[in-house]
């Protein structure tokens, strides 16, 4: 058979053309695409099932969850992009995406909801995983010597902004927290007299100008996004042309506790993903180090060049 004709196959059943061209915009999980289908997971789970095995779905797992979205390389991919553009005026067709652009925002808002409602207890929570693990000090052993500004994303209660401090002529905190930068400003007490500014904002609208920073930090936060790829595309947008970018993060686990106690949407990434991530964002990998923690975890340490 050819691979067309099993593409118009797969199609052939307006389900799974609902299903195909949401996951050309968003990944869900099956749990979501039964939300939005408002069908029964098995039914969900068998179309799913067939656009997989036709070539023109992927599929995630990551510890309980799997997650589906349409294939983005090879000849399914480019049957994709010919035949979507048809569904483009099908009202349920936008009813669809709009639902899925509404469950996109909820896992947003449950996150800035997490961390306002954990932000006090935050330093404990983070020293039960790292333990003795220096983080911040890893980060400022790789910032260049003379760095004009610095930034980090996600700083949360200001521990790695604190220990900036005097390295770099501005240093940048960025968290879409308010709770956080609160506790943040209360531990940089007079932070702005010393070129330390601390701003609100979304990963994937960050409030930084093109090129702004040098080097920029961001540590155990990829974890919680949605969408990983389009905050360091973001990243590599505010660092100027060859500023670096230090990624700390859980490797790959399976310990599904971690997605209710600490608001974890990614059970971790290996090597291979991080790089994969990276590369597409347009970084190029300088130095990767793994670090085992507490709890049967481990810490990959990233430091890439903005290209």
């Amino acid at each position: 058979m050819s691979n067309a004709l099993r593409y118009f196959k797969a199609l052939s059943d307006e389900t799974r053309l609902r299903l195909a061209y949401v996951l050309g915009r968003y990944e869900l999980s099956v749990n979501e695409l039964v939300s939005i289908l408002e069908m029964g997971q098995s039914r969900v789970s068998r179309h799913l099932k067939i656009l997989t095995e036709a070539g023109l779905l992927a599929s995630r797992r990551d510890g309980l969850w799997v997650f589906y979205s349409a294939v983005t390389e090879g000849e399914g991919a480019a049957f994709l992009r010919a035949a979507m553009p048809f569904l483009d005026e099908d009202a349920d067709m936008r009813a669809d995406v709009d639902m899925a652009a509404k469950i996109i925002e909820d896992r947003a808002l449950k996150t800035r909801q997490f961390f306002n409602t954990i932000a006090e207890h935050w330093d404990t929570l983070s020293r039960e995983v790292l333990g003795g693990f220096d983080l911040a000090g890893a980060v400022c052993a790789v910032m260049p010597e003379g760095c004009e500004a610095a930034v980090d994303l996600g700083c949360g209660t200001g521990l790695v902004l604190e220990r900036m401090r005097g390295r770099a002529r501005q240093i940048i905190g960025v968290d879409g927290s308010p709770r956080m930068l609160e506790l943040s400003r209360r531990r940089l007490a007079g932070a702005e007299e010393e070129g330390i500014s601390l701003r609100i904002g979304e990963l994937s609208h960050l409030p930084l100008r093109d090129g702004e920073a040098d080097f920029a930090s961001i540590n155990m936060v990829l974890h919680h996004l949605s969408n990983p790829e389009s905050a360091l595309a973001e990243i590599r947008r505010v660092l100027r042309p060859g500023g670096l970018l230090m990624v700390a993060d859980f490797d790959r686990h399976n310990q599904e506790r971690m997605r209710l106690d600490y608001g974890d949407l990614w059970l971790g990434f290996d090597e291979a993903t991080m790089t994969r991530l990276l590369q597409a964002a347009g970084f190029e990998i300088v130095s990767y180090t793994r670090r085992p923690v507490e709890q049967e975890l481990a810490l990959n340490l990233t430091l890439a060049r903005r290209l």
